[in-house]
This record gives C-alpha cells, structure tokens and sequence, in this order.
C-alpha cells in the first residue's frame, strides 16, 4: 500500500473518530434539551412558588425569572445542536468522499499488479 493510500485511511480514521465524539455531544445535547424542555413545562404548570436546588440547598426563586432562563437554555441548546447537526452532516459527507477515493485507489492498484 503506497503512502496516499496509508494518509488517506487514517484521515478516515480522524474522521470516524471526530464523528463519533460528535454523535455523543449531540446524545448530551438531546438529554439536556429534554431534560429543560420537561423544567419548563412543569414550572409554566405550577403555582407562583418555584423552588430550586442550589448545591445543596432548595431556595425559593422568581418563576418568571426562570422561565426566562428555562427559555433560553433552550434556545441555546436547540443552537447547539442545530450546529452539530451541521458538523455532522459535513463529516459524513467528507467521509464518504474519502471512502470513494480509498477503494479508487486500492482498485487502481489492484488492477495494476495483475
């Protein structure tokens, strides 16, 4: 195997590693964004006493000041995700372009040495 073909497996390589490290923020990104979509909803239900654990120590807080921050949160992680989403995208398709150019490559050479 020539040393293209060697440095183009293992740009594959960094690939599938970047995308896998990526599939896992994007899992965290899904359980938070669930997680404070289910908070919001649950304080938008409740009485005008909210309570929040703040190390360990429930203290009373403002509910519209939290839903103003629920809020944003979850602007913020819908952002995040719809980035990552993007990088992903990117990454496989890259991928599969330098899958093509491997097999090329390994065909090319195959069919050389017969």
């Amino acid at each position: 195997m020539d040393q293209l073909t060697k440095q183009k497996i293992q740009d594959l390589q960094i690939l599938e590693q970047n995308l896998q490290s990526l599939l896992m923020q994007k899992q965290n990104m899904s359980i938070e964004l669930n997680e404070t979509t289910n908070a919001l909803e649950e304080v938008k239900k409740s009485s005008d006493s909210i309570y929040r654990l703040v190390g360990s120590i429930i203290v009373s807080v403002n509910k519209e000041k939290t839903l103003e921050d629920l809020e944003e949160k979850k602007k913020l992680l819908e952002l995040r995700n719809a980035s990552i989403e993007k990088q992903e995208s990117s990454i496989e398709s890259r991928a599969v372009a330098l899958q093509s150019e491997i097999k090329k490559l390994l065909e090319s050479k195959s069919s050389s040495e017969q």
